[in-house]
């Protein structure tokens, strides 16, 4: 009997290789999770580093593009946003199922296409959204859709740390910036608590090797308006996040700085003493839970929460406050999609 190849390494299966085509930053908790869950793991980066962070994961090293494709059941992008483009169509093109970090790409056509390559060769791709894995905000979106603030007013959502150090962030040609890098997180968040988004106006701040701040406010279609802040500070910045919600019956509350981290105010919070929401595990990677998510999709399991059409309408807020802040006036998502 031939073995069939499973979510991962479990007994009388194969496990699936996986292909991670990066080898920064963000490529190490995608690596850790892989290796964890018991895939075969090969790399490869254009910048040579490939062989020396293999051998932290217990990975194969691959000399080409090419040479991983051949060889793997599921793409993994780690490289660089702009990249991203022309390994997700050669991954659809070899038939492979796709992960890939977040932005998808640096505009919408690139971003649709990426969509519409995949769909054509009958392999699914998800976006490394991250956020809607971090448990804290998983509970949050959670408590909104159970009614415990009522109807989502207004939403306050602050994420800042140290500048990239790698040169390509700095250019918004290569990155798209700090909103459409960073800030794109807290764009999907707010959209997936308070549902789409009809107006954004934003403005940029500093800059030129002073820190560098994003402010931006949505207006949603249901009448919510969320405030953001994105900051790219000094290479000493601890990083932190932070998010308010507030609804016509309750309050949400998650501080990175905060202790208890997440508490809640409104109707029966005094039954849990506005602490922290209940059964949520602090100690959980989301990078762990995200990736198990796609790989249970893609060994036919159930539809992961995060879907490529959410990333290229979280792309798509994201190009409307960059535009917003060039122009100096309120910009429609829907005038970035042309």
């Amino acid at each position: 009997m031939t073995p069939t190849r499973g979510v991962g390494a479990k007994e009388g299966l194969v496990p699936p290789t996986v292909g991670v085509v990066g080898a920064g930053g963000i490529a190490r908790p995608h690596l850790q999770s892989w290796q964890a869950m018991g895939y075969r793991i090969l790399i490869h980066s254009v910048d040579g580093r490939a062989a020396e962070v293999a051998q932290d994961y217990g990975a194969e090293a691959c000399d080409s593009l090419d040479e991983l494709l051949a060889a793997c059941d599921i793409v993994d992008v780690c490289a660089p946003t702009f990249a991203h483009h022309e390994i997700v169509l050669a991954a659809a093109a070899a038939g492979r199922d796709v992960v890939c970090e977040k932005p998808l790409a640096l505009d919408h056509a690139a971003a649709a296409s990426m969509i519409r390559a995949c769909a054509q060769a009958g392999v699914q791709l998800y976006p490394g959204q991250v956020v809607r894995y971090f448990p804290a905000y998983a509970a949050a979106r959670a408590a909104v859709l159970a009614g415990r603030i009522g109807q989502p007013a207004v939403l306050r959502l602050l994420r800042r740390g140290a500048a990239p150090v790698q040169p390509w962030f700095a250019d918004p040609s290569l990155s798209g910036g700090i909103m459409i890098d960073q800030m794109i997180h807290d764009f999907d968040f707010a959209r997936w608590v308070a549902g789409e988004v009809e107006s954004v106006y934003a403005k940029l701040l500093g800059g030129n090797g002073s820190p560098l701040f994003g402010l931006a406010v949505l207006t949603h279609t249901g009448g919510a308006l969320t405030h953001l802040v994105g900051g790219w500070g000094r290479a000493d910045e601890t990083f932190r996040t932070s998010f308010s919600l507030a609804g016509s019956d309750g309050l949400i509350q998650y501080s990175t700085t905060d202790r208890p981290t997440l508490t809640f105010a409104g109707p029966g919070a005094r039954d849990t003493g506005g602490a922290l929401l209940p059964d949520v595990s602090f100690g959980i990677s989301p990078y762990g839970s995200e990736l198990a998510e796609f790989a249970a999709a893609f060994a036919g399991g159930p539809t992961p929460r995060v879907s490529a059409q959410d990333s290229l309408a979280a792309l798509d807020i994201a190009l409307a406050a960059s535009l917003s802040a060039r122009t100096g006036r309120p910009v429609s998502p829907s005038e970035v999609t042309s």
